[in-house]
């Protein structure tokens, strides 16, 4: 399973944004400046698809800034487009401009390879009091743990790897940032690869990743047969 939050390309010297309920420039850093995002879109989605495995799904967060591009790169690579997710956000912050409506939602493309797929329809039923989860989704927004300007909420993370993958699975993040969904896939029980550009929010993806809980594993064994597969466990860190 392939998690994806990539640059929304939103930062420049002429973009505003909201910060403490004042209107300042949008500077995230330097990664979210990128001169052709079609170009960069396409290439990150191509290797994606290479190293996705052939039931394996893709979730992609963005906002309309850049959501559109990587639809269409998609469709033109082949994917299968599954779900679009609206993940609506009671709590987002007050539009400061009286030009438009005030932004509270970020869309999730969910996708894969073919129309074979792994999705736990029923694990979705549980999390949502025994109905069918519907591709609405209301989380608030949470205060960021690190540093990091983008960081998601780790509730998010809990259902979308929930419903992508199983118990000892491979999660991949080709945009770690600050590492949420490395820490989520290890509570979870999943095994974990991240890439980050940046050295800064590497160290602390890692050092968050390190610090999160095991899985409890509720299970009898000998001895020896649990020394190693406790052994294993903590090798995945």
């Amino acid at each position: 399973m392939i998690f994806a939050d990539p640059p929304y390309n939103l930062s420049g010297e002429t973009h505003l944004t909201c910060h403490n309920g004042k209107k300042v420039i949008c500077n995230k850093g330097s990664w979210d400046i990128i001169e052709d995002i079609d170009k960069f879109n396409y290439e990150w989605l191509k290797e994606c698809k290479r190293v996705l495995t052939d039931d394996g799904t893709i979730w992609i967060s963005g906002t309309l800034h850049n959501h559109p591009s990587i639809g269409f790169f998609l469709k033109k690579l082949g994917f299968w487009l599954i779900n679009d997710i609206v993940w609506f956000k009671p709590n987002g912050p007050p539009q400061l401009q009286p030009n438009r409506l005030a932004p509270s939602t970020e869309l999730i493309w969910l996708a894969s390879k073919s129309k074979k797929y792994y999705f736990d329809y029923y694990k979705a039923k549980e999390l949502n009091d025994g109905k069918q989860m519907r591709n609405l989704w209301t989380i608030t927004a949470k205060r960021h743990t690190t540093s990091h300007p983008t960081e998601k909420p780790e509730d998010l993370l809990e259902r979308i790897i929930h419903l992508g993958s199983k118990e000892g699975d491979l999660v991949l993040d080709p945009f770690m940032g600050s590492g949420t969904t490395g820490v989520v896939a290890k509570r979870l029980g999943r095994n974990f690869m991240g890439i980050e550009i940046s050295k800064e929010y590497f160290e602390i993806a890692k050092k968050r990743i390190n610090l999160a809980a095991l899985p409890i594993i509720l299970e009898v064994r000998p001895y020896e047969k649990a020394r190693v597969a406790l052994v294993a466990a903590c090798s995945n860190t």
